[in-house]
């Protein structure tokens, strides 16, 4: 709140945080609704922040060659190229995706690709975000209803 509502300040100090920039005088009203918006943006955050260590924790509990698994399938590679990857039969592959539906609390693999973006498990610059067709279609058949 200030008595100098200047463009300039007031694109800074929205720019460092603030919720809305109130000049003077201010009305009950306004003020209250201001709070109310700011409380609500800081609950929405902390709610983010618990679901994000919520899937922390749960990612923490699996085995390396879960977590290997899990990496190759949220990058769309096909179950046969993954058990040739790691050496691994495709049925063991079959096993691990769904110990780690189970783990992860996940219903699909669209699933455990959101799982792996909000980890941040992916990066734009090194090529390694989980756009693969085969996973934009899980994603999509995920998202249509059944035929």
């Amino acid at each position: 709140m200030s008595a100098y509502g200047d463009i300039p300040t007031t694109v800074q100090t929205i720019k460092a945080g603030a919720e809305d920039f109130l000049t003077k005088p201010v009305t009950k009203d306004r003020l209250l609704k201001t709070i109310e918006r700011a409380l609500d943006r800081y609950e929405a955050a902390r709610a983010q922040d618990d679901r994000i260590s919520f899937i922390r924790t749960l990612f923490a509990q699996l085995t390396p060659r879960e977590r290997q698994v899990f990496d190759l399938l949220v990058r769309g590679r096909p179950h046969k190229q993954i058990s040739h990857d790691l050496g691994i039969s495709e049925r063991t592959v079959k096993l691990h995706r769904h110990q780690l539906v189970e783990k992860l609390k996940a219903r699909s693999l669209a699933d455990l690709a959101v799982i792996a973006e909000r980890l941040g498990l992916f990066h734009e610059s090194d090529g390694t975000t989980p756009g693969g067709m085969e996973l934009r279609r899980a994603k999509q058949s995920a998202s249509s209803p059944a035929t």
